[in-house]
Formats: C-alpha cells, structure tokens, sequence
C-alpha cells in the first residue's frame, strides 16, 4: 500500500473519530487562555455565564474577567487554580453540562433544593464503591436515570440546573448522602422500593439509601 493511500486513510479515520466525538476531542486538544479570540471563547463564557462565573456577554475574547471567571470555576470544582482553561478544565465543564442535563431532566420544575439534591445525588455515587466512578459512567449506567431513558437528558438545560450543580459540587447535599431518590407515585420498579431505604422527600422525590 503506498504512502499516499495510508496518508488518506488515515485522514479519513482522524476525520471521522472528530465527527463522532467532537466534545471529547475539544476538551482534550484546546487550551484557551488570557488573549485569545473566537467561538472556543465564547463558548467556554455561555458556561461560565450560566454557572454565575461570568457576569457579563460572551465577547470571544479571554481576557482579565474570563481568567478571573476560569479560576473562581477552578477553586469551586478542585482543580488546579491557574486560570488557564486546559485539558482538565475544559473536560470538568463537559461533565457540568452532563450533570446539569440529569438535573434539568429529572427535576425541572422541582424546588432549587430539590435539583441540587438530585445533583448531590450523582456526586455521592461518584464517591461510592457500588457505583462507577466518572460521571459519564455514574449517568449512563443502565436504568440509572429516566431522563437518560426516554430522552429527557437531551433537553438544554436551564442555569438553575448548571447552578444547582455548582452548588453541590460545593458541598451543599439537601440529600444527606443519598445515592438514590424516585417518584413513589410513579416508580414501576420493584428493585427500588426491595432495595432501598428511604430517608425523607423534597417535593415528588423520595431519597434514599
């Protein structure tokens, strides 16, 4: 096989892994930092906006407020304080968006306690031997969530959903623990109601041990 048809190949895979995993990929090859410009930056400062980091618009260009910004997110979420926005950070805010999804889709229109219990919830299992141990693994464990079921999980997530996550991210846990919470009136599994020990209720979820 000649060189030129590897080289094509091989810029056909690179092309298609980017197409199929472009978060992953964006959290991993970019650096942003104070003085660059373009959609990279305006897309790390929606975030930093919705997590109440960053009080004013996306501009595209990072400079003192979104350095400032990166390193209050750095601070609160334990990773090194630098205010640069590489590899750790910016993976860090993808699982923000993950986390905020669960929340969004299992507890919107709950009390702000209750969705940061929710959140609390996926952090306690991030810290449990009985559960994987990223967050990715914690959400699409099988059955673990109904909104990664039916699709609720793919609605965009308000900020109340982005902050209820900071917020227990932080160490405020309205759940006192749990590792689990459901719907008594709705729930259709056996295993959850065999199980598990239930703690108290914050509006229609019922959490649990």
């Amino acid at each position: 096989m000649s060189k030129k048809v590897i080289l094509f190949i091989s810029v056909c895979v690179c092309s298609l892994v980017m197409w199929m995993f472009p978060k992953e990929l964006h959290a991993n090859e970019y650096t942003l930092q104070n003085g660059d410009r373009g959609q990279q930056v305006v897309a790390l400062q929606k975030k930093l906006v919705e997590l109440d980091y960053l009080e004013v618009a996306p501009t595209g260009y990072y400079g003192t407020l979104t350095e400032d910004a990166v390193r209050r997110l750095q601070q609160d979420f334990r990773l090194s304080v630098d205010g640069v926005a590489g590899p750790k950070t910016l993976h860090r805010l993808i699982e923000i968006e993950k986390m905020a999804k669960v929340v969004h889709g299992e507890a919107r229109g709950e009390s702000y306690e209750g969705q940061v219990a929710v959140a609390a919830v996926i952090k306690n299992r991030l810290y449990s031997s009985e559960f994987p141990s990223t967050v990715e693994g914690v959400i699409n464990q099988r059955n673990a969530f109904t909104a990664v079921q039916d699709g609720q999980y793919n609605l965009t997530p308000t900020y109340i959903a982005y902050r209820a996550v900071k917020d227990a991210w932080k160490g405020w846990d309205p759940s006192h623990g749990a590792t689990y919470y459901y719907n008594p009136q709705i729930a259709t599994s056996e295993w959850i109601f065999t199980y598990t020990t239930p703690k108290f209720s914050i509006g229609r979820h019922l959490f649990a041990d």
